[in-house]
């Protein structure tokens, strides 16, 4: 399970998953190790591989040949296409909620 207790929290595990690996190819470890850098959310193993399983039925991410006991995993360009349009409204949420909160702050 992602683990943060941030009770406005954002980040569901395909979207911090896909998020990492529009970077490039990953193995779990360091798919792990990315998005707590990068957001402070923590995925046990089980939400990890849960999601990156449904994540490779749906053909947005898929598994590269293993490296030793590593399976680097890539997204896909339809997974680079839905992570793109989820930023794009995350984005515009973000914009169009900043703007409304300066502004009502501003009064």
């Amino acid at each position: 399970m992602a683990r943060r207790t941030d009770p406005l929290g954002w980040g569901s595990p395909p979207l911090l998953i896909l998020g990492s690996l529009a970077e490039e190819p990953k193995h779990g470890y360091a798919i792990v190790k990315d998005v707590r850098e990068q957001t402070g959310i923590t995925l046990g193993p089980g939400t990890l591989y849960a999601a990156l399983s449904r994540l490779e039925e749906q053909g947005l991410v898929e598994a590269l040949p293993g490296e030793e006991r590593r399976r680097p995993y890539r997204i896909t360009a339809a997974g680079a296409s839905a992570l793109g349009e989820r930023l794009a409204e995350m984005s515009r949420f973000a914009t169009t909620g900043l703007r409304r909160l300066s502004a009502g702050v501003a009064r």
